[in-house]
């Protein structure tokens, strides 16, 4: 079972970690009495659905020999104007560069992260949630293809 663990710095600034001992900066805005010091709980939500999503990507890629020269997600999430402000929308876009990548690889890695593997894509839609996601492959501009 996971532990986490939480220690009050001050004001609103809170700092956790997790078994993988790497601690975690969270703070709030000054408006609420924070010092601005860290990340917001609910950014650090996005964060996971995109380390979450990301990972799987990259691994199912890599299990099809999809070679690929970077990999990059936008995550935008709209919120509750209500109490306690959950997300009721989340959109994902997965940007692949790359020469000679198939859309079809690209389009299956991330149906299975997304229907399959990825807890915080599940969690967000078990609570309501609608999580969309687009994807687009770059393709290298023909002066950055490097000549072998």
């Amino acid at each position: 079972m996971p532990n986490v663990e939480i220690k009050f710095v001050d004001g609103m600034t809170f700092i956790g970690r997790g078994d993988s001992n790497h601690w975690v900066v969270m703070d709030s805005a000054e408006t609420v009495g924070g010092t601005n010091a860290g990340t917001r709980p609910m950014e650090l939500v996005l964060i996971a659905l995109g380390g979450c999503t990301g990972m799987d990507v990259v691994s199912i890629l890599k299990k099809k020999r999809v070679k690929f020269d970077k990999f990059e997600m936008k995550i935008t999430g709209d919120r509750a104007e209500e109490h306690p402000k959950v997300y009721t929308k989340v959109n994902i876009e997965y940007v692949i560069y790359g020469d000679g990548i198939n859309p079809r690889d690209v389009e299956h890695a991330i149906e299975l992260s997304q229907s399959k593997y990825c807890s915080v894509s599940a969690i967000l839609k078990k609570s309501g949630a609608q999580v969309n996601y687009t994807y687009k492959i770059v393709q290298p501009k023909p002066e950055e293809v490097k000549n072998e």
